[in-house]
Parts: structure tokens; sequence; C-alpha cells
């Protein structure tokens, strides 16, 4: 009520031309933030109208005219508001407009990046070893019929590539995008670290081991993480895994070598296929489930048979390429 009041005194002195800029101001700002409609303007310029008349005598005439000015201020003021509100949505409309299309540009550069992306593939024959270097200073090494496939640039929220076979990943630092190796059977993710996966898709062991730093292996159905000196290793067969402290080096391979933590001997087998470029079979009707540990210099392939035959009591005949491996 205070403020209809109010806005009747400043109405009046509108009328009158006896107001000053801020009076007219208050004025506008008070009808544009109010709620209020068509009738309480009528019932506003009627009560002003009302008591101009009480004040002085007028005659019709002027009464009506005076009237007729109010109705105009009224119809002015309306427009004002009318005009201000149109202006309010225009600008939230343009406002809008511009948000979409700075989002819309981004997710548009984005598209346009993802479509730009080239992936490159490196891979590895029988008895190989590669060093690759990918886009974000990370350095690889692949070992034997490995493949790795990565994009020629790392955008979004990881930097990820696939890996089939096995590699040892020196990692360049980014704790805003993580790395992760994507294989057929887990991923590893990692901030910047060394570690090796072993990750072949015809062995039943697979592995990954940690030289420095942390990682995080996400299998299917469980997630674990691994510190410096950690090595997992998974079997795909039984769903069995098996955690340890490993002190010895990781990724022996790098230099030549072999190294088998309780490998079953069919997968020894498969290792051995890869790096002498050679073909192992079992004897038809013979049982192998031996496990087979230890780690070797690996200068020869004979060398390497020997030592499982002292090992283990599995036989072996050579021919050329062709190996077969017994029980007596």
């Amino acid at each position: 009520m205070e403020n209809k009041e109010n806005n009747k005194s400043l109405f009046r002195r509108y009328l009158d031309d006896l107001y000053t800029k801020e009076d007219a101001r208050n004025l506008m700002n008070e009808l544009q933030t109010s709620e209020y409609n068509t009738e309480i303007f009528q019932e506003l310029a009627d009560d002003v109208w009302e008591e101009a008349a009480r004040q002085q005598s007028q005659t019709d005439l002027e009464r009506e005219q005076y009237k007729k000015e109010a109705q105009l201020l009224l119809k002015h003021i309306e427009h004002k508001k009318r005009m201000w509100l149109r202006r309010v949505t225009l600008m939230v409309a343009s406002t809008a407009a511009v948000v979409c299309l700075v989002l819309g540009s981004i997710s548009y550069l984005n598209y346009i990046n993802k479509q730009q992306i080239t992936y490159w593939e490196a891979s590895t024959s029988y008895g190989e070893c590669k060093q690759v270097q990918l886009p974000d200073g990370t350095q690889l090494t692949l070992n034997s019929c490995s493949r790795v496939r990565y994009p020629d640039h790392f955008i979004g929220k990881e930097r990820r590539v696939e890996l089939e076979g096995e590699g040892y990943f020196r990692v360049f630092h980014n704790e805003k995008q993580p790395f992760v190796v994507n294989t057929h059977r887990f991923d590893v993710r990692v901030l910047g670290t060394c570690f090796n996966v072993k990750s072949y898709s015809s062995d039943e062991v697979v592995s990954v081991d940690v030289e420095s730093g942390k990682v995080q292996v996400d299998l299917p159905e469980a997630m674990m993480r691994l510190k410096a000196k950690e090595q997992v290793l998974i079997n795909t067969v039984s769903g069995e895994y098996n955690k340890r402290h490993e002190e010895r080096g990781v990724a022996v391979w790098r230099k030549g070598g072999l190294r088998f933590n309780s490998t079953p001997i069919c997968d020894v087998a498969k290792e051995l296929e890869r790096m002498y470029n050679c073909r192992i079979t079992f004897a038809e009707g013979q049982d192998f489930k031996n496990l087979i540990s230890g780690e070797h210099d690996n200068k020869s392939l004979d060398a390497v048979l020997q030592s499982i035959e002292y090992t283990s009591g599995i036989h072996y005949k050579k021919k050329e390429s062709e190996v077969l491996l017994y029980k007596e």
C-alpha cells in the first residue's frame, strides 16, 4: 500500500510536470519490476484525476482533457514496459543463442578433431623387438609377434592405445590425461610410470609387472592397483589371479632373456614359437599340466629346451623348425 501511494504521488507530479529525473527513473523502475496489470494502472490514473478535481475548480472540458492526458501517459508507460520486456526477452534469447553457438562450436571442433585423427599401427614378427615413440612422448618397446594401435595425436580425457601381445611402457606423466592400455583381457590405467603388459590373446596366463609408480588394472568384473615391484598374473581360463611382490627386473625379454613364473607349459611353448619362429607340438595321448618357473639367458632354443627337460622331465625331439614335446 505504501508503495502504491508513493507511486500515485510520483504519477501526479509527473502529470503536473513537477518531477525530477530521479522521480521519473524511480517511477519507471517500479512499474517495470512490479506485477501491475492494466486495471491497476487505470485505478491509479483515476485516483490521481479525482484528487486533482478536488483540489481546484475545473470545467468538464478541462477534466476530460486532463483524464485523456492521464490515459495517454498510461499507454505510454505500458508501451515502455512492453518494449522493456521485449528487449529483455531478446537479450536473453541472444545470450542463449551465443551460449548454444559456443557450446555447439566446441562440440563441432571436437567432432572435427576426432574425424581428423589418423590411427597408426606398429607390429613385430617372430623374434623381433621394436621401439615405438607415441605422440605424447611415451616410449614403448614391443616384444615379438605384438601389435599396438594408437592415434597420431591424443585428444579428450584419455590417452588410449590398443595392445595385442607384450609391451614395455615408459609413460610420459600427465595428471590431466591418464594413459590407458586397452587389451583383449583388461585395461591398464596410469598417469605416468614404467610397466610391462603381457596379453597375447592365445595365452592362458596374462600379466602386468610394475617397475615404478602405480597402475590400475581394470578387469571386466574387478579392479586392482599395483605399485612398484608388484606383479599380477591372471589365468584367463580359471579366472584366478595371483598378486605378488617381485624384486627382479621387469621385462627381461628386452635384453633377450626369458622368465617364467608358474607358467603353463602350453604358454611356454607359444612364447618359444614367437621367439624362434618354430612350431612346437605335444605328443598325443599324454597329459601336460606342468607349470614352469625360472629364468634363462636364452642363448638358443636347444639350450632352453634342455633346461625345461631338466626341471620338468618333459623331453623334446627337434627337426629343423619342428619340435615335439613328450613324456617317457
